[in-house]
């Protein structure tokens, strides 16, 4: 019998996502850091100064781990922390800039450690083809509107 590719590279998704995430959320427990404050880190980061704190909770509440009520609670003790600023626009204070950078460069360090066994050109491939999926994904979602339920 023959695995159709699909299948097997959604469950080779699943698996790598789940043993991956497992080892994340040790390296981050070396630092004292849930992933969830990692992830909300990372998009303030990437949404730059002025981002709304309306798409950053949607960015949130789109995790497996927060909902709406535990993102604003996370954002809440990242600001009681000193780690972010801003009500409508969130942003990172010195502090949380410097948390972040210490964060990204340990973070990497294990990366490249591990992603340097692979051929650089298939790491490569792996996540454009990756970045690619889930912008078609995401485009589906969106033109199909909220689920029913």
């Amino acid at each position: 019998m023959t695995t159709r590719p699909q299948f097997a590279f959604g469950r080779t998704l699943a698996f790598a996502e789940r043993t991956l995430t497992a080892v994340l959320r040790r390296h981050l427990a070396e630092r004292g850091t849930a992933p969830e404050t990692w992830y909300a880190l990372q998009l303030i980061d990437l949404g730059g100064p002025g981002l709304s704190r309306g798409a950053l909770l949607g960015d949130l509440e789109g995790s497996r781990t927060l909902n709406a009520d535990s993102a604003r609670e996370l954002l809440d003790r990242l600001a009681a922390e000193g780690l972010i600023r801003g009500e409508e626009e969130i942003g990172l204070t010195a502090e949380g800039e410097a948390r972040y950078r210490g964060l990204r460069d340990y973070v990497t360090g294990a990366a490249d450690l591990f992603l340097g066994q692979f051929d650089a050109a298939d790491v490569e491939t792996t996540v454009r083809t990756l970045h690619a999926i889930t912008e078609r994904a995401a485009a589906d979602l969106a033109a199909a509107g909220p689920a029913a339920g």
